[in-house]
């Protein structure tokens, strides 16, 4: 009995030994992180990084993601489908991603009272900020000519055909297009099982899981410096999140009167809205193109009727930087730590 009992223990411990090798080993692999795969280069009229944790380079499929999106909703290409449309093409039939991203931008057109809107795109261009030619030192007559083709409710799907009111109305996505084309390639990633990914591009962001040292992902936030130079406000960790910044303080023109014009327009008055807030984040567990067009709002709504909004909103988060009512640079957010 005791040779028996013996026998049995040294099996137990050959078995547990054996056992606990493999463990090791099984645990070590799974603790050692995947290789991170780094891609970066220019797309959309500005540059992207793309990080995920996978061996694989799938550089050549983002590459034709970003074609895909650009045919479809850039106005900067001739060909692609929105410029068609712009152009009274009445045979252009809209894609998946056209269509996408109308039904986002009308939910966000009706959840403003239209202070988000693609139809401004014809005072984008006529203030100098798209790619068509602009207007020189608008007058009132003008502008109230340019209104009448402003209303993102005269436009319509209807068997995959935009009908417009108006022939000229002239529809813009490009303050959504961004964001929704990060979108695409995060989704790509995560039905190629990616858990792991930060998608960038012209500093919207969309994240999922962590970064290559196991930590969430930290993106910075700029100060809305106007002398060129560039330097962060603060950082935040985002867990699952899309991200976008939208901001007054670059992109902007001065005409031969001297008057300066930003590029963030007013629908409801056609003017460029400068106001008391210099710059919107706007952070959600939703797509990069929602979060991207609440910030374009935010910038048209101003600080206070921002926090109005948000009232209504508890699943947004925003990093706010706004001018006081001395002329002070603040900041507010609402950001989960």
């Amino acid at each position: 009995m005791t040779i028996t009992l013996n026998i049995r223990i040294r099996t137990m411990f050959i078995r547990y030994f054996t056992f606990s090798i493999l463990s090791i080993i099984f645990l070590n692999s799974c603790q050692n992180p995947k290789k991170y795969n780094y891609i970066n280069g220019k797309a959309l009229g500005t540059s992207f990084s793309i990080i995920y944790d996978d061996n694989h380079d799938f550089s050549h499929a983002i590459d034709s993601l970003f074609s895909v999106v650009n045919h479809s909703l850039s106005t900067y290409h001739k060909n692609s489908i929105i410029s068609k449309i712009n152009k009274g093409d009445s045979l252009a039939k809209i894609d998946s991603h056209f269509k996408t991203v109308y039904t986002k931008a009308k939910r966000i057109y009706k959840e403003t009272k239209g202070l988000f809107d693609p139809t401004v795109g014809t005072l984008v261009n006529a203030y100098g900020f798209g790619p068509e030619k602009p207007i020189n030192n608008i007058d009132s007559v003008q502008l109230q000519k340019l209104m009448q083709l402003v209303g993102f409710d005269k436009v319509k799907i209807q068997n995959n055909t935009i009908y417009k009111e108006n022939p000229q109305i002239y529809i813009d996505f490009n303050a959504i297009a961004k964001g929704y084309a990060i979108d695409v390639i995060g989704k790509f990633l995560e039905e190629k099982s990616i858990k792991n990914y930060m998608v960038e591009v012209g500093g919207e962001v969309r994240v999922r899981g962590v970064n290559s040292k196991n930590k969430l992902w930290k993106i910075g936030i700029e100060k809305p410096l106007t002398d060129g130079s560039r330097a962060l406000e603060t950082t935040v960790s985002l867990e699952n999140k899309a991200m976008a910044t939208s901001g007054n303080y670059r992109k902007f023109k001065i005409d031969t009167q001297g008057r300066k014009f930003v590029h963030t327009i007013n629908p409801k008055t056609g003017l460029t809205a400068q106001n008391d807030l210099l710059s919107a984040t706007v952070i959600a567990q939703l797509d990069c193109a929602d979060v991207d067009g609440y910030a374009t709002s935010f910038m048209v709504m101003g600080f206070q009727n921002t926090l109005d909004f948000l009232k209504n909103h508890p699943e947004l988060e925003v990093f706010l930087i706004y001018i006081d009512e001395n002329g002070i640079t603040q900041t507010y957010t609402n950001i989960k730590k």
